[in-house]
């Protein structure tokens, strides 16, 4: 196994530096192990002689804080010249002209995009099943899930394709698949990073974030992505913080809050993780209170109402005449619409959109998504009070560990409970971060850490000292993708 592919983005960037080796080697490492490991089917659109043609020209010095550093995009950020599919036929013939803005930053720093991700159709689903480009398998185990939305972005980073991905959350898509397969993954605060130019499922739960191995990465990605932009309205005109540097603070004094709700639904093992997590915090001087979410039970059938609404609003867009996939030989117009949308759109975009629609109909509105939006403000102020109490909230990231492929396709809801303990965050808009903290029958288990609005800078610290302390997110898939833990 060639030791360039588990390094981190930072470990890289050194070696870069020091002339260990040159961004073209690097490139075609990654390139080779792409070929070992197409079964994964990480990525959608893998973009070789670009990625090459870009390493060769680099100048290490004077191109950014990433020069030379391989990146994937997940395919629902729009990239100049590239096939941005959403995971969805609907988009398969659609080819960007324009980069999204988290596209154009990471570029300016000198990044280069090795290849775009594969993921759930539209960035609706926990286990990247739903994908019109198949299902990505998870590189701890090639018969499990990767996770979802994600999941592509997630294993590639895992299996060592690339040492970084952009990501995006709706409710938990950065997170789960950040937790099933081993990485640290940062869902943004709303309105963080800017969503121009990132194809919409749910406008006011959406969020691009960094996926990598360790806080440090994200905390680069994240300086590098974060900011005010003028073409997103809803992007935030606070300043950014300076995440690497606020790294080494001691975690001493930080009161971290333990949800009484989580803990009564929480699986034994999964407990147990969540447990030895808050010993490694507590033994660096930091001090634990219970906190109650007294509305956190409310929180999924909240999403599920709130998010496909918003899913029906934006995917009104496709329709079959300006762009997308159009059916063959429309006998009309209704029929162009009709076929169009439903050859173009899979099942379960198809049962959001149905269920979102019904949601916003006259006679359903106020007894629906009315209600929902209310119920959203008091999981807010739960929050919010909790935050009177604690500096951050240490929670599961998922139920349990990576499921097996197909275990629950049969059962929307059974892979709609996936998401118990990562939705809630999106709905109160708040900042969380998946990080490895352990295995359980030789599968990655994960802690999630939540904190207040725009403090991603602690959450980023406080991941790093965790990270320290142990070497969970140093782990990486045996060669072999049997399910076990690598040394």
């Amino acid at each position: 196994m060639n030791p360039i592919l588990h390094k981190t983005l930072t470990e890289q960037r050194a070696d870069l530096l020091a002339g260990e080796y040159s961004p073209v080697e690097l490139v075609q490492a990654l390139l080779e192990a792409q070929e070992a490991k197409r079964e994964l089917n990480c990525f959608i659109t893998l973009l070789a002689d670009q990625a090459l043609a870009a390493a060769s020209k680099i100048d290490l010095q004077a191109a950014g804080p990433l020069a030379g550093i391989p990146i994937a995009h997940k395919d629902i950020f729009c990239m100049t010249g590239t096939r941005t599919s959403a995971g969805s036929r609907m988009l398969d013939n659609f080819v960007a002209p324009y980069n999204a803005t988290v596209v154009e930053r990471l570029a300016q720093a000198g990044a280069i995009v090795i290849g775009k991700t594969n993921m759930d159709e539209f960035a609706m689903g926990s286990s990247n099943e739903t994908s019109f480009y198949g299902a990505v398998k998870n590189p701890w185990d090639s018969k499990r899930v990767p996770g979802g939305s994600s999941g592509g972005s997630a294993a590639a980073v895992a299996a060592g394709l690339c040492s970084a991905a952009t990501g995006t959350d709706t409710g938990g898509s950065i997170r789960q698949p950040s937790a099933f397969c081993g990485i640290t993954g940062l869902k943004p605060t709303w309105g963080r990073v800017s969503r121009w130019g990132m194809i919409a499922f749910a406008s006011s739960l959406d969020q691009a974030g960094p996926m990598a191995r360790s806080a440090e990465d994200c905390a680069l990605l994240l300086h590098i992505m974060a900011g005010h932009d003028d073409q997103d309205a809803t992007s935030s005109r606070l300043a950014v913080d300076n995440y690497v540097a606020g790294l080494d603070q001691p975690v001493k004094g930080l009161k971290i809050g333990l949800c009484d709700e989580f803990a009564a639904s929480l699986p034994a093992a999964m407990q147990q993780t969540l447990n030895q997590a808050a010993s490694e915090l507590t033994s660096q001087g930091a001090s634990l209170v219970p906190i109650s979410l007294p509305h956190a039970h409310l929180a999924l059938p909240c999403y599920y109402i709130i998010a496909p609404a918003e899913c029906s609003a934006n995917l009104a867009r496709y329709d079959g005449v300006r762009f997308g996939y159009r059916c063959e030989n429309p006998g009309s117009l209704d029929d162009l619409y009709n076929r169009s949308r439903s050859e173009g759109f899979g099942a379960e975009v198809k049962r959001r959109i149905m269920a979102g629609t019904l949601a916003l109909s006259a006679g359903h509105y106020d007894a629906y998504y009315g209600k929902a939006l209310k119920v959203r403000r008091l999981i807010k102020n739960d929050f919010d009070f909790a935050f009177e109490q604690v500096d951050l909230i240490l929670a599961p990231s998922t139920v349990g560990t990576a499921f097996k492929l197909g275990e629950k396709t049969r059962d929307a809801s059974a892979l709609y409970q996936e998401d118990l303990y990562t939705n809630l965050v999106n709905l109160a808009g708040l900042p969380a971060l998946s990080m490895p903290a352990g295995f359980l029958d030789g599968l990655p288990a994960a802690v999630q850490l939540i904190g207040k609005h725009f403090d991603e800078a602690r959450l980023l610290n406080v991941a790093h000292q965790y990270q320290l302390a142990t070497d969970w997110h140093r782990q990486h898939p045996p060669e072999s993708q049997a399910p076990g833990r690598s040394a």
